[in-house]
């Protein structure tokens, strides 16, 4: 088998790349084109911000891509409304739908993260703390077998949200929104249909179960708004 025929029997990945930092989008490139390199041949496109990724996704003479990398914050293109790499992956869930989106971030927040899931559900989430060049062979290729992946920051950070949601019922979150429009405690008994004493004490569990014990209210809804149980 010839050079020439080997390269026709490879199967051809379209890759975006959008990061306003070079030498990320470098490190990418040279971790992927290490992956299955007699399986695959890479084509890459990449951006440097919102505006030159807008360009490229929305540019009807671009070929669809198999796979996208985006990082979630960089400068913004205001006149088009794209702030972000979540407004990028939505314009690429509207015109790609069967690009595969891997989001990129060092937000390590428990609501983003929350946020993100729920709104972009991408093929991947990586906090990028996380990532080395194993760990991103690794992704890469759970994503080609159209799998989920989550580095494990997000990992932990999803099930700390699901294991706390499990916990609190509609009256808890009651409390806690009253709680954050500054009702006084000794009132609440007039929204949320329980004693006073019965709030009091899923007040007290509710921060046990936050693990602000010695924390005052404020901490209390901080630590929900952190978790995505109210907003």
């Amino acid at each position: 088998m010839t050079v020439d025929s080997k390269v026709e029997n490879l199967i051809k990945k379209n890759i975006l790349i959008v990061d306003d930092h070079p030498f990320i989008i470098d490190g990418y490139k040279n971790a992927i084109t290490r992956y299955k390199p007699e399986v695959y041949d890479y084509s890459f496109t990449q951006g440097k911000d919102c505006e030159s990724g807008y360009n490229i996704i929305s540019n009807p003479e671009t070929k669809p891509f198999d796979i996208a990398f985006l990082d979630i914050s960089m400068p913004p293109f205001e006149e088009k409304g794209i702030v972000s790499g979540e407004d990028l992956a939505k314009l690429l869930m509207d015109l790609m739908p069967n690009c595969k989106i891997i989001l990129l971030t060092m937000y390590t927040e428990l609501l983003k993260i929350k946020s993100i899931i729920e709104t972009i559900n991408p093929a991947g989430l990586v906090i990028k703390n996380d990532l080395t060049f194993d760990e991103l062979l690794f992704g890469f290729d759970i994503i080609l077998r159209d799998e989920i992946y989550y580095s494990h920051s997000v990992i932990k950070m999803d099930k700390q949200i699901n294991s706390d949601c499990e916990e609190i019922d509609q009256f808890d979150k009651l409390i806690l929104f009253h709680i954050s429009k500054g009702t006084k405690i000794k009132d609440i008994p007039q929204y949320v249909p329980i004693s006073l004493d019965a709030i009091e004490s899923r007040k007290v569990n509710l921060k046990e179960l936050f693990k602000i014990e010695e924390g005052s209210d404020i901490d209390l809804i901080r630590e929900a708004k952190l978790k995505g149980i109210i907003f």
